[in-house]
């Protein structure tokens, strides 16, 4: 099934039906690959997944969330999440 003809994409969906292609590891690093993967969906939505669990659950957010994450995470609000934060 590809992302583009998906009937019904849900969150926690295995990623796999998302399909391969379109995967970007946007936060890549010297983590020895535990990377988080993004795929931008047709509609817009946002798929993320655990590199090193290519086959495991895909979360789905839409463009607001993400937007707000991202701007948020700009401005150091998900600091916390950081071992050192």
């Amino acid at each position: 099934m590809s992302r583009d003809t998906a009937q019904h994409i849900y969150n926690g969906m295995p990623s796999r039906d998302l399909g391969t292609e379109g995967w970007h590891k946007p936060w890549s690093g010297p983590n020895g690959g535990n990377c988080l993967e993004a795929m931008r969906l047709g509609d817009g939505r946002v798929a993320l997944r655990q590199s090193t669990d290519p086959d495991g659950p895909a979360l789905i957010y839409g463009p607001a969330e993400i937007d707000m994450f991202v701007r948020g995470a700009k401005r150091g609000e998900a600091d916390f999440l950081l071992a050192d934060g």
